[in-house]
């Protein structure tokens, strides 16, 4: 698994980060606090706190990762 943090301040930054998991054939994961959603359902996005950054979980391989960062460049947060 591989993790990075991500901020979405906007609901067009939300369906470009579901779009973009969705094009993916691995799972995908965000985790807010003690809540884990799947990052492939924009209701369940939508259901966390999105005024602090989140972590994503990628279950997938190195090239899924990397294919997926890149996809999401913009939001990611360090």
């Amino acid at each position: 698994m591989y993790s990075f943090k991500i901020a979405l301040s906007s609901i067009n930054e939300v369906k470009t980060f579901v779009n973009a998991a969705c094009s993916q054939m691995c799972d995908i994961d965000i985790v807010s606090g003690r809540y884990v959603i799947d990052a492939k359902s924009i209701m369940g996005i939508f259901s966390i706190d999105l005024t602090k950054p989140v972590t994503v979980n990628v279950n997938g391989t190195e090239e899924e990762y990397n294919a997926f960062k890149a996809l999401v460049q913009d939001i990611i947060v360090d």
